[in-house]
C-alpha cells in the first residue's frame, strides 16, 4: 500500500477499510461486533450500564475530541462553512489559510 495503488476487485472506485472507527456511546454492542467482523477495530467506550470493553483504547478516542474541536474551529469561518469553492484544489487552500489563521 505504500506506492498508492489498490487493487481494484471489481468496477467502481476501490474501497479502503480503515483501521479504526471512533464513535459516540449511544452505539451498541451489535456494532462493535460488527466491525470486529470485518476487522476493524472499534473506539467506542461502554455505556455505564454495559460491561467494559478491554480493548477500548482511551488515548485514541481522546484523539478523536482534538479533530473535532478542530473542524468546528474551521466551520467558524462561513466560506469553509459553506464550501463556496467549485473545485477540490480551491477548498483545500482555503482550509490551509484558516488553519494558519488559527494557527498565528
Amino acid at each position: 500500500m505504500g506506492s498508492g495503488w489498490i487493487k481494484r476487485l471489481g468496477r467502481g472506485r476501490p474501497r479502503l477499510k480503515p483501521e479504526r472507527l471512533a464513535a459516540d456511546k449511544a452505539c451498541s454492542g451489535l456494532i462493535r461486533s460488527a466491525l470486529r467482523r470485518r476487522g476493524i477495530q472499534p473506539m467506542i467506550p461502554t455505556k455505564s450500564n454495559e460491561r467494559p470493553d478491554p480493548t477500548f483504547d482511551r488515548d485514541a478516542y481522546r484523539e478523536r475530541n482534538r479533530v473535532e474541536r478542530l473542524i468546528n474551529k474551521l466551520k467558524q469561518f462561513r466560506r469553509i462553512a459553506t464550501r463556496y469553492e467549485k473545485r477540490a484544489a480551491n477548498y483545500l487552500a482555503m482550509i490551509t489559510i484558516v488553519a494558519t489563521l488559527l494557527w498565528l
